[in-house]
């Protein structure tokens, strides 16, 4: 077995064992504290650009399987573990972890020391690194890292959108016979989806409480959005910094007022910067299953997924506007607004969960009330629809 390295930017070296693909890569190196799910956050585009550290220390031993998936292909750069394990046990694995990421390119070390890598992350803050997975010279590594791009300012969700629209007509399925899943409800209402890097599991959630879904891609410009007659948009979650999409919040603009919208955590970001706001980067991210967050107008904590590493400035918003709705318990970040007026709101964490909790779907179901109290009236579902393939991303 090789030796692996990861070399951050700052000149910290962690040595490891290489799994999965046998090369080198560049990105943000970045840690999730989920316990399980670790083949959804592979697959999850909005980790376009990073390295991900996963701080439970055994990653692999229930294996891989297709409906896991959040997207056709794992959107990490690479991984680091504790123990990446050789077995894999479970009735719904079809393939080992290690297989699944080596047959997609990705490196993975394993077998150095997380706990420290994440406590240095934490008061240094994330940081550009280097994964090589065929060792090689730390000096030569570090400065590596230090020519690499930083993420604040890269637009990454255009890259990892979809280059062409499609339908979804797939609902959240039980993966057991005791998964207590609803039945889905029957379509009602025609939902457009903006792909700026959108999880399968929003799109099964949307399906299941009544819409019928066509996605398209983050440069799609608003008159095309309702030239389709959506009975309501989704702005979607994705990667990189919201800063540089202005076209994309030019274009939410421009559907304020016209039709209901929901967005999701990079969604979120976009509609704070359609409505005047302003995003920053944080130290080092919110990733994990378990965050604490206030619903202020319930006054309900739910307990949350998260995966995003800038945030909007609730100061930047016009609260004569805006009405702040819910915050983060553990650093009093903005985690959700809606407007005052008009049926636009959104949260920055993940309610569609996969993986995490479920305290947060009844958002989705709130969703469906505002497009219903917009139209007054039952929809019926379009004859005729039919979804077209989830194509492949780029």
């Amino acid at each position: 077995m090789n030796q692996a390295i990861l070399a951050l930017e700052d000149g910290t070296v962690f040595e490891g064992k290489s799994f999965g693909a046998p090369t080198a890569t560049l990105g943000e190196v970045v840690f999730n504290t989920a316990i399980t799910g670790y083949q959804e956050i592979f697959t999850d585009p909005s980790y376009s650009g990073q390295i991900v550290v996963l701080t439970y220390p055994e990653i692999g031993n229930y294996g891989a399987n297709e409906y896991d998936q959040e997207a056709a292909r794992p959107y990490i750069e690479g991984l680091v573990v504790r123990e990446f394990s050789s077995i894999a046990s479970n009735w719904r694995s079809e393939e080992h972890a290690e297989q699944f990421l080596a047959a997609k390119g990705i490196p993975v070390v394993a077998e150095i020391d997380t706990r420290a890598l994440v406590r240095h992350l934490r008061t240094r803050g994330v940081m550009r690194g280097i994964l090589s997975a065929q060792g090689g010279d730390p000096t030569e590594l570090i400065e590596r890292a230090r020519r690499s791009p930083s993420m604040a300012g890269l637009d990454l969700a255009t890259r990892v959108s979809t280059k062409s629209s499609y339908g979804w007509d797939q609902p959240v399925e039980p993966c057991s016979p005791s998964d207590p899943v609803a039945a889905p409800v029957e379509p009602w209402c025609h939902v457009v989806a903006y792909d700026f890097g959108i999880k399968r599991n929003i799109l099964r959630r949307l399906v299941h409480v009544g819409a019928r879904v066509t996605v398209v891609p983050a440069l799609t410009p608003a008159e095309d959005v309702l030239a389709l007659n959506p009975d309501g948009v989704f702005l979607s979650n994705g990667p990189g910094d919201p800063e540089p999409l202005q076209f994309q919040a030019q274009q939410v603009r421009k559907l304020v007022g016209k039709k209901p919208i929901f967005g999701i955590c990079l969604g979120h970001q976009i509609l704070g910067l359609a409505l005047g706001g302003k995003t920053y980067k944080l130290k080092f991210g919110h990733r994990g299953a378990n965050h604490p967050v206030l619903n202020q107008i319930t006054q309900r904590v739910e307990i949350t997924s998260h995966n995003h590493g800038f945030a909007v400035d609730p100061d930047s918003l016009n609260q004569n506007e805006i009405e702040l709705t819910h915050v983060n318990l553990n650093d009093q970040t903005l985690e959700g607004f809606r407007h005052r007026s008009e049926p636009v709101f959104c949260v920055q964490y993940h309610p569609e969960a996969s993986p995490g909790p479920h305290d947060s779907h009844y958002l989705f179901d709130d969703f469906m009330k505002l497009i219903r109290d917009s139209v007054g009236q039952a929809i019926l579902p379009a004859a005729g629809f039919q979804p077209a393939p989830f194509p492949p991303r780029p």
